[in-house]
């Protein structure tokens, strides 16, 4: 079959353009494009990788327990004033009864009992009204206090890159190795 000229020169510029398309995009034996060929994406040689270091102040709570004696004490009330001056009264007229005879047995009883009820009283206002015993039991004691530290933590990573000759730098969040995966904007140049 015989093409017609205008097929040839059609079929011409058709592989033409392929040529024209494929080879800026395939310069690097690496690129590929998709969507509508308008954005590419490419390796570039990676020349230098440095951490971004960021320093940060890290607190942490340490608890510290021991083993303490707690001291207590209780009282212990003793019989009131009234108590003593009835014992005194009852001791004293006991003891008064046993002087004299007849009438003056009962003056003795009477006498002694005034005594004693008032050496009873007497007593009773000097002493204290209670004894005080004291206790001591083993106890847990805790304490949470707070340690600080610095921590390195990195930010990301410094990357200096070759691509087609010219030299560029980016940050990125990982360390990209020997190569970076880069996008190229293929776009008509203005005239």
């Amino acid at each position: 079959m015989k093409l017609k000229p205008w097929m040839t020169t059609m079929s011409s510029l058709a592989i033409a353009s392929l040529v024209l398309v494929v080879s800026p995009a395939n310069a690097s034996g690496n690129a590929y494009s998709y969507g509508h060929g308008r954005v590419v994406h490419d390796y570039a040689r990676v020349l230098s990788v440095e951490p971004v270091i960021r320093y940060v102040t890290v607190t942490t709570p340490v608890k510290e327990c021991w083993d303490d004696v707690q001291t207590y004490s209780t009282r212990h009330y003793e019989p009131g004033k009234a108590g003593k001056t009835l014992f005194g009264a009852i001791l004293g007229g006991v003891i008064g009864h046993q002087f004299g005879s007849g009438r003056g047995n009962d003056a003795a009883t009477i006498a002694g009992a005034l005594i004693g009820a008032g050496i009873g009283s007497n007593a009773a206002s000097n002493a204290p009204t209670y004894h005080t015993t004291r206790y001591s039991r083993p106890i847990r004691r805790c304490e949470t206090s707070y340690q600080s530290h610095e921590e390195q933590r990195i930010d990301g990573y410094e990357v200096i890159y070759s691509y087609n000759g010219r030299k560029y730098a980016t940050r990125t969040p990982y360390d990209p190795g020997k190569r970076i995966r880069i996008r190229v904007d293929v776009r008509p140049a203005p005239f």
